[in-house]
């Protein structure tokens, strides 16, 4: 039976912050750079993007359901919400559909508000959302769930919350005219966009390169060619403290932006906390006592930016 707790086991409720603070980054860069909100787009998108977010959660816990070669040890029993509910797939299934619907629904009305580019970029997400867990070789089992994962959810999310706020060609277009499809960027704006963004991509990527390398040896039993398995776990582990660090190039573009060098100073405090988990994790990487800390590094970069520049913006408009 699904009730309230299954269905938030099940969609993994903890982990939508990684959209929703992109959501939110976008949409108050929005407001520094451009002064403009639009109530409307921000619902609209809302509901679009968590839809779409709880569909992929739970399709990839049914597809490692139905999937997984080993089904005792590991947890497993704990970490699959429809082995530790007994929750029927038929009805998981259903659930699926409807939170599709909603996505779609949401997306399309979005769409007719703000343009045929949000269609296509929602016709590119929505395709690398199914693939992450479907397909003959769903990007999930393979060494590219960091990439899509980071670049989708860190930097597309952040894009088009920006995008749909702003008036047309601010950022970018997309026009259908007689027969022929034109694309134009303000390449300063986008290049901006994903300055910005870098904490989020980052610390996205991290937390799928962190939850693989906990889970090395369950993927190679179930046939999961992630990322670690094919670099090995000290390079894995280099790479994480790595892709950190390379994170705070975006105070650059901040103090560019206008945003005053002492708002800046909670981005660099971040520094110490972040420095500290790393080392927690290295040392220990495990899923149920420091995976965690890959999910408060994302909280603790992108949440402090999406502060800094809605301070920003507050002063400035």
């Amino acid at each position: 039976m699904l009730t309230v707790r299954s269905f938030l086991d099940l969609v993994e409720i903890r982990t939508k912050v990684a959209s929703m603070l992109p959501f939110t980054l976008g949409t108050v860069y929005a407001l520094l750079r451009f002064g403009e909100f639009r109530p409307l787009h921000f619902a609209l998108m809302l509901v679009s993007l968590l839809s779409f977010d709880l569909v992929v959660t739970t399709m990839n816990n049914f597809y490692d359901y139905r999937k997984a070669v080993r089904t005792h040890g590991y947890g497993y029993e704990e970490h699959n919400a429809i082995v530790k509910h007994k929750l029927n797939p038929w009805l998981v299934l259903a659930l699926i559909a409807v939170l599709f619907a909603a996505a779609v629904t949401a997306g399309i009305l979005l769409v007719r508000e703000a343009g045929l580019l949000v269609l296509l970029l929602g016709f590119l997400s929505f395709g690398v959302g199914i693939l992450y867990s479907f397909g003959p070789v769903p990007i999930s089992r393979m060494p590219l769930g960091e990439l899509f994962s980071g670049l989708f959810m860190g930097f597309v999310i952040t894009f088009v919350s920006a995008y749909i706020q702003v008036a047309p060609d601010r950022i970018a277009s997309l026009s259908y005219i007689g027969g022929s499809i034109e694309i134009h960027v303000n390449l300063l704006e986008a290049a901006l966009l994903l300055l910005v963004s870098l904490p989020a991509v980052a610390s996205i990527a991290n937390i799928m390169l962190a939850n693989n390398i906990c889970d090395m040896e369950e993927d190679v039993e179930n046939s999961r060619y992630t990322l670690p398995v094919y670099i090995g776990r000290s390079n894995a582990i280099r790479l994480f403290r790595a892709i950190y660090y390379v994170s705070y190039l975006d105070i650059f573009v901040l103090l560019w932006l206008g945003v005053h060098p002492l708002l800046i100073l909670p981005v660099l405090a971040t520094l110490i906390p972040l420095t500290r988990h790393i080392r927690a994790f290295a040392a220990d990487p495990s899923k149920r006592r420091t995976f965690i800390l890959s999910v408060k590094n994302f909280v603790l970069l992108t949440g402090v930016r999406v502060l800094v520049v809605a301070a920003a913006a507050w002063i400035v408009h």
